[in-house]
């Protein structure tokens, strides 16, 4: 077995990396970081909507009611005048139409004169009569009348479009950065010449189509127009002109826009974040009852007022943060109370610096966590820094009218705890490869395997069970080690042990301990196997086999290896880890353990190269074997029932079984003549150590089966 030393880690390039491709899709803004972004801003507003408060700003309705009351649209520009009067009448501040009068009023009398195809007498009533259009002038001559215009990138200029007002810019021009369209769709140009101000009507819904910025000023071409919301602020405070700031720094647009005593942040686009309220009833008034006269004038005196429709059928409609479909009107009014109620809702310059700065910090510490120590603290880390930033957004959306984007970091933190997180478990698995494999150079695999599974079993104590234990020695070592430079005869024990354990892992023993050149193996610890006895025995042919061969190539070599001499025995122990609070030894006590020892040794007096008991061999009973006999070991005053295994490669210089195998029943039953039987097989067959054995015994006057050791 080979280990494979852990080469050293790069894994800190990962949170990096996880940060870097953050930022970079910060800086891109994705349309699905958008979404994600504004849709928690949407949240904050269902949570905590802007509650209404009576306001200086009105709505007057074309709705439903006052289409049934007054008659379908487009109404006649006269019943418009009489609007524009009534409003003058009352005293408002500023009134602005959501609609635009792009073309000549169809009910004017030479309109009608054309579409009636009228008789001269006709002709000359209808030329008595005032120009609709010509009324409606005059109307909006005397006042506080915005005009709406929208814009759009048709390649045909306006044939008219007037500047009721100026522009003065602090710092770089911010068209560069505005919605820009290249023309207009105004109206009509007397009414241009009479109205007081003229605004553009146009939204920039988001990618979602959801209505949530208000412009102030859009580009028109090469010009800076002002928006309808924001002519209607300066016709309605008295000012001139518009006073635009924006920052040199590159990329950030514009800043603010003061109008009058006002000064309104923007975002870079020249917009306004909305705050939506919910139930804003009050602000609206059906158009119908002021022209029917039952509105007072104290309700609309010194307000702005802003005349758009509700009706779906003029399809004025926008969705809604809330959740709902608004008229587009409803939005301009919104965006006109929280200006001049001064709770702006607002996307500070210094927002994207200060989310960036979260999600670098924040992925670099969750990530270099996540390497070192662990998911547990690193995902508490990340809980802590996704609920620090939630919270911190809300409270700055709640308390300061901010919007902070907690989402972005938040993802960019997850993507780095969860890819270090996923390497340090990796990391941590490639660790426990190589501690394991490293770890199984001292200690069995099988019991490396068993404790990772099982770590509750790794304390002090024992159960008692039935194991079976191999011990193996080699005969001369000891010389040998005196004969060869040491260096050359550790390099040769350690390839005869590395091969002999190898094989013992392949059957899945467990190495009890190396002594020397000795080897203890037990089967049936630390997890139980139903075939102990045959994976001992199938473990000791083949490390018979392997020791045979392996000395017969090194005395090929000249170099006087010794032969392997093998026991087996099965029995009741204690297994268990032993030791103390320093170390563990994990091993099994009990005299089995000390017969299969003695088995090994016995070898030698036997003239046998393996020795298993009859407790081992019942388990293998296919497993070809002859009796050796019974044999009371030094210290023992039972009897053990011991056999030599038969392995292919030693059945040439040894008697037949059958022969042998007679032989030694007659010599147990005490039969007659079992010296001249053992005689006849010693003269066929010299070199078979059983025969030897046996023979030597009947010489010396014992008899029967039973062979006692006075020695180890």
């Amino acid at each position: 077995m080979k280990i494979v030393l852990p080469k050293p880690s790069l894994d800190w390039l990962v949170p990096i990396g996880a940060v870097l491709i953050g930022v970079v899709l910060y800086l891109g803004n994705p349309v699905v970081l958008q979404t994600l972004r504004n849709t928690t801003f949407d949240q904050y507003q269902r949570w905590d909507s802007r509650p209404y408060k009576k306001s200086p700003v009105r709505i007057i309705d074309i709705d439903d009611a006052s289409l049934a009351k007054m008659g379908q649209w487009p109404w006649p520009r006269t019943r418009i005048a009489d609007l524009v009067r009534r409003l003058q009448s009352a005293g408002a501040s500023a009134i602005a139409f959501d609609v635009i009068f792009a073309e000549p009023d169809r009910t004017s009398p030479s309109a009608m004169e054309k579409t009636w195809n009228a008789n001269p007498r006709l002709r000359e009533l209808l030329a008595t009569l005032p120009d609709h259009d010509a009324v409606l002038a005059g109307a909006i001559a005397k006042g506080r009348v915005v005009l709406a215009h929208s814009l759009e990138n048709d390649p045909r200029p306006a044939e008219h479009f007037a500047y009721p007002y100026s522009v003065a810019t602090k710092g770089p021009s911010p068209l560069p950065y505005l919605h820009r369209y290249r023309n207009t769709v105004p109206a009509l140009s007397a009414l241009q010449d009479a109205a007081a101000g003229n605004g553009a009507v146009n939204f920039s819904p988001d990618s979602d189509g959801i209505l949530r910025k208000v412009p102030l000023l859009l580009g028109m071409g090469d010009e800076v127009v002002p928006s309808l919301v924001a002519e209607a602020l300066r016709v309605g405070l008295g000012a001139d002109m518009y006073g635009v700031s924006s920052s040199r720094e590159e990329g950030a647009g514009m800043e603010s826009l003061r109008i009058g005593p006002l000064t309104i942040p923007t975002t870079r686009e020249g917009e306004v974040w909305v705050r939506f309220t919910r139930g804003g009833e009050a602000r609206t008034i059906p158009a119908w009852k002021v022209l029917a006269g039952t509105v007072p004038d104290a309700t609309l005196r010194d307000h702005i007022v802003l005349i758009g429709t509700s009706a779906e059928g003029l399809l004025d409609l926008r969705f809604s943060p809330l959740g709902g479909i608004i008229p587009g009107v409803e939005a301009h009014a919104m965006a006109l109370e929280q200006i001049l109620a001064g709770d702006e809702l607002t996307r500070p310059n210094w927002a994207p610096g200060l989310e960036l700065s979260i999600l670098v910090t924040g992925g670099l510490l969750v990530g270099f966590v996540a390497l070192s120590s662990g998911a547990m603290l690193s995902a508490a880390i990340a809980l802590l820094i996704a609920l620090a930033s939630s919270a911190g957004g809300w409270f700055a959306f709640s308390r300061q009218g901010l919007l902070i984007d907690p989402v972005t970091p938040g993802i960019v933190v997850l993507l780095s705890f969860t890819l270090s997180s996923l390497l340090h478990h990796i990391s941590s698995e490639r660790r426990q490869r190589w501690i394991r494999q490293a770890f199984a150079r001292y200690v069995s695999p099988n019991l490396v395997a068993h404790l990772l599974s099982n770590p509750g079993q790794l304390e002090l104590g024992g159960n008692r069970r039935e194991c079976t234990f191999i011990f193996t020695d080699l005969a001369g070592f000891t010389n040998l080690m005196e004969k060869l430079e040491p260096a050359k005869a550790v390099s040769l024990l350690n390839e005869y042990l590395d091969k002999m354990i190898h094989i013992a892992f392949q059957h899945e023993g467990t190495l009890d301990r190396i002594v020397g050149d000795a080897v203890a193996i037990m089967f049936s610890a630390p997890v139980e196997q139903a075939d102990q006895r045959e994976r001992a025995l199938r473990c000791a042919e083949e490390m018979h086999h392997f020791s045979s061969r392996f000395a017969a190539e090194a005395q090929a070599r000249g170099v006087p290896f010794g032969v392997t001499r093998i026991g087996v025995h099965s029995g009741e122990v204690t297994v268990g880890n032993f030791g103390g609070s320093t170390i563990f030894d994990y091993r099994a006590l009990g005299d089995p353990v000390n017969t299969a020892s003695r088995l090994e040794s016995v070898n030698k007096q036997l003239g046998t190269l393996v020795c298993v008991s009859e407790a081992t061999l019942s388990g293998f009973p296919s497993l070809p074997a002859r009796p050796v006999g019974k044999l009371v070991l030094k210290g023992k005053t039972i009897p053990l029932m011991v056999y030599q295994p038969l392995f292919s490669a030693d059945s040439a210089s040894i008697a037949p079984t059958p022969e042998y195998t007679a032989a030694y029943e007659h010599m147990a039953r005490g039969g007659e003549g079992v010296r001249e039987i053992f005689e006849k097989l010693a003269q066929a067959w010299p070199q078979d150590p059983l025969v030897k054995l046996h023979l030597k015994r009947l010489l010396a006057g014992q008899s029967g089966e039973i062979i006692v050791f006075t020695e180890k």
